[in-house]
């Protein structure tokens, strides 16, 4: 039978999700988890993969096992066993063909940035010490974001994709007091494109590209064309939408 795992992980410490052979993943740590309780070796692939040192609010995983008796039980012995920087919040059965990876039809990601100095949010935002940014330009720059679908200028260099072309449906900046929080949603995502995203409009809120000149980066589809990739530690996964009919 076929399971769905919800959790949630800092992934400060982690080389990210997947499984590395040389690196501390999330994904090891949980399917280590599972095969202590199930005394046999687990197999979970996850919703994606997050770069080393981002954070996952909401992430989703699937293992096949024989059935569960008792699933909340289960969360609680996973829970006594993992790290406390990862936190399982469910276990629920889902159908047989059901993936986490594939049928996922959205994700969310926001990044968040403090602006001035906050010693308890180190290691979960980047805490801007630089001059003022200017909201209103990174919005209007976000908003073209809309008009592509292919955001190779925004990927990383040497990757192995496919397909480009990714359909955003979200994109926004919202300041609250010294917390500014990006918000981005589409169908699927590049490797390291939010950070890459943020780093650009960063530099339009600086006043070192107008808002209209994203339209020329992504046009471009060159890399070098666009902002920095700013630091993972602000990078959260936030949200993961599924079709219902997975679900039993």
């Amino acid at each position: 039978m076929r399971y769905f795992i919800k959790l949630a992980y800092k992934g400060t410490g982690f080389h990210g999700w997947q499984l590395q052979p040389n690196a501390l993943s999330v994904q090891q740590v949980v399917q280590e988890a599972l095969q202590i309780l199930f005394k046999k070796p687990i197999t979970i692939l996850g919703a994606g993969r997050t770069d080393a040192g981002v954070h996952a609010a909401q992430f989703f995983a699937h293992f096949d096992t024989d059935a569960i008796v008792d699933t909340d039980d289960l969360v609680l012995r996973l829970n006594a066993i993992l790290p406390n920087s990862v936190v399982v919040y469910n276990v629920f059965k889902v159908s047989e063909e059901a993936h986490a990876r594939f049928d996922a039809l959205s994700r969310t990601y926001e990044y968040r940035i403090y602006l001035g100095r906050n010693p308890f949010l180190t290691e979960t935002a980047w805490q801007w010490h630089h001059q003022k940014l200017n909201v209103e330009a990174m919005n209007k720059a976000a908003n073209y974001l809309f008009d592509y679908t292919d955001f190779k200028c925004f990927s990383k260099s040497k990757t192995d994709v496919k397909t480009y072309n990714c359909k955003i449906t979200e994109a926004h900046w919202v300041k609250n007091e010294n917390h500014l929080t990006f918000t981005i949603t589409a169908d699927r995502f590049l490797r390291n494109m939010v950070r890459a995203v943020v780093g650009t409009l960063t530099d339009i809120g600086l006043g070192k590209n107008k808002p209209e000149s994203i339209k020329m980066i992504v046009e471009s589809r060159d890399r070098q064309k666009a902002g920095f990739s700013v630091p993972a530690k602000g990078l959260f996964l936030t949200k993961i939408v599924y079709p219902k009919n997975i679900f039993m």
